[in-house]
């Protein structure tokens, strides 16, 4: 734990509670001294383990831990040439020997600590994968994922990465048994189809679309490109019509209120370049934005580029490997693209004047990770997706903003029952009214719920319901082996791009008792002046923890506070805890009308 936050202080608190799985013996605080002061012997001469406060910081070189060495690495290479770049993420993923932590005991501590970094080893073979792709060095791709299937073969994006690599080699029906053998396998340990990377790479198998580049149909662009010759006197060929958006999911439903209101933005004159979806992790934004851009298809009649922009992950996706990608899409030689982003930009904008076309930017930071993918042509739309509100998109660059919450519970009940069958909800409503609501209404989270019912068909609707009442175990619950489809896991990123202010307030509420907080109520929970709280407020709105329902007064999803009460507990101090309690208790005590 020290060192995956070298020089950062941690509580001892929160050591015991992550150490002992939150269920320390009596003596903990001092067995965590003792191990304290065996640990300075052993790294005496390497690096300082010194007392700061009622904590502990491992004082060192940052560079001597190699998930430092690892980010960087991979960092770089998405920076660099081709063949730098897999020289690079060759070193960074040779830095592993197994999991991350696996021969640690507590399974707190791989929950906490380990999923970002799967996540980032994941991240980074597919990194590689894409360059080795780009180089069509097929053989070696292949043989380096087939291992890692063999470890994970639930992974979609690895199974369909594998796949274009066969294809590329030639091998196309092996790619297609690699596809089936991972839809039987999603189907009988999940109960779940296969997601869009795997359905994209299997349309594009079948299609014998390039495996280098993005499924593209034959049909030429409406309009020639206005980009000035890449060699004098000769213009290259038009490239073909460019095809990216992710597939459409077949049991979509509702969203009614949504689309009409996005609808409504495209008839305004003038017409926005850009359109924000915005909505706290599981609302189905993608979902939504995929659907909708389906809908559009003939109004672009040029094609749709698409990029994920991992805006909440680490690193995100930068701006000058997004707009590389999209001019190679674009027809642009390799050889032909600029430096900087600042040129990337203007050559992307200069490729698309004169087209119409549809750019679907999934998953944005902010809005400067983002201005530089807008097209300027009136004739292109960019749709964004965001946990936060991205107001700068709407303020400056005259971005229509539609917020995406939770389902209606009508439509949550028809999620349901696209997957179960309507006579199973049927049979048993009052339990499957009672788990929409316990879901929060959260497509993310029903789908968990009813992927769990379809794998135990013999579970009862109100049985599975009545462990979601469990305060303690409802997160754990709507989780899956796969890291980023979990509740818990979609609150953390959100969580952790707050800044530290806000983030300390999430965490204070999680004392609260009820679902409606006041700005006062929360000022003296946090020991803070109510101008500073209310700031912090507004980034917890912007963030989608919290929503201003009537002002000054904050309300929050059930799953929400849930996850904010575990944060306080293995965050904050026994100390801490009381005092703001006793805080809390005294405000509501001075703010009791008086009788006599």
């Amino acid at each position: 734990m020290l060192i995956s936050e070298v020089n950062q202080v941690i509580p001892v608190n929160r050591l015991i509670d992550l150490a002992w799985d939150a269920d320390p013996p009596a003596r903990a605080r001092g067995v965590v001294h003792n191990h304290v002061h065996r640990l300075r012997q052993l790294l005496a001469g390497h690096a300082e383990l010194a007392t700061r406060g009622q904590g502990y910081v491992l004082v060192a070189d940052p560079y001597a831990v190699d998930v430092r060495r690892f980010k960087d690495l991979v960092s770089g290479a998405r920076e660099a040439e081709p063949r730098t770049a897999v020289s690079m993420l060759r070193q960074a993923l040779g830095l592993w020997r197994g999991d991350a932590l696996a021969d640690v005991p507590g399974n707190r501590v791989r929950r906490t600590l380990g999923i970002g970094l799967a996540q980032a080893r994941v991240a980074a073979l597919q990194e590689l994968g894409a360059k080795l792709l780009q180089l069509g060095r097929y053989g070696e791709l292949v043989t380096e994922l087939t291992s890692w299937i063999t470890q994970d073969p639930l992974h979609e994006e690895l199974t369909a990465l594998l796949m274009r690599a066969l294809q590329a080699s030639g091998r196309q029906a092996e790619a297609l048994d690699h596809y089936h053998r991972a839809r039987r396998r999603l189907k009988d340990q999940l109960g779940i189809d296969p997601g869009p990377a795997l359905s994209e790479a299997y349309l594009a198998v079948l299609g014998g679309s390039s495996a280098a580049a993005p499924y593209v149909s034959a049909r030429p662009p409406a309009a020639p490109s206005l980009i000035a010759p890449y060699v004098s006197g000769h213009r290259p060929d038009p490239p073909p019509r460019i095809a990216q958006l992710p597939p459409e999911i077949g049991d979509f439903c509702g969203r009614a209120r949504e689309l009409a209101v996005l609808d409504q933005k495209l008839d305004r004159v003038p017409r926005p370049n850009c359109v924000v979806l915005a909505g706290g992790g599981g609302t189905g934004k993608t979902t939504l934005a995929v659907q909708w851009a389906h809908r559009l298809k003939a109004e672009f009649p040029d094609g749709q580029l698409f990029a994920d922009l991992r805006g909440f992950e680490r690193p995100p996706m930068r701006a000058g490997t997004v707009l590389s990608t999209f001019l190679l899409a674009l027809g642009v030689p390799e050889a032909k693209i600029p430096d900087s982003v600042t040129e990337r930009a203007a050559l992307y904008r200069s490729q698309l004047a004169g087209r119409r076309m549809l750019v679907l930017l999934d998953n944005a930071g902010t809005a400067d990770q983002t201005r530089p993918l807008l097209p300027a042509t009136p004739g292109c739309l960019a749709v964004v997706t965001s946990r936060r509100r991205l107001s700068g998109l709407v303020i400056r660059d005259g971005a229509g903003l539609v917020t995406v919450g939770p389902l209606a519970r009508g439509d949550a009940l028809q999620l349901l029952g696209n997957a179960l069958g309507r006579q199973r909800i049927e049979a048993d409503g009052e339990a499957a009214e009672a788990l929409v609501e316990r879901c929060d209404r959260l497509p993310l989270a029903l789908r968990i719920a009813a992927a769990r019912l379809m794998a135990h068909p013999e579970w009862s609707l109100g049985c599975w319901t009545g462990k979601l009442a469990d305060e303690r175990r409802r997160l754990q619950e709507l989780s899956t082996h796969d890291a980023d489809l979990s509740v818990e896991a979609n609150l953390y990123l959100s969580y952790r791009a707050l800044s530290s202010g806000a983030a300390r307030l999430f965490r204070i509420l999680g004392l609260h008792p009820g679902p409606c907080v006041g700005v006062h109520d929360a000022a003296a929970l946090a020991g803070r002046d109510v101008e500073r709280t209310r700031r912090h407020l507004a980034e917890l709105c912007d963030a989608h923890l919290l929503e201003e329902q009537v002002q000054g007064h904050y309300v929050r999803a059930e799953l929400v506070r849930i996850y904010a009460a575990q944060l306080a507990a293995s965050e904050e101090s026994r100390a801490d805890h009381d005092l703001a309690v006793r805080r809390l208790l005294e405000h509501f005590a001075q703010r009791r009308p008086s009788h006599g």
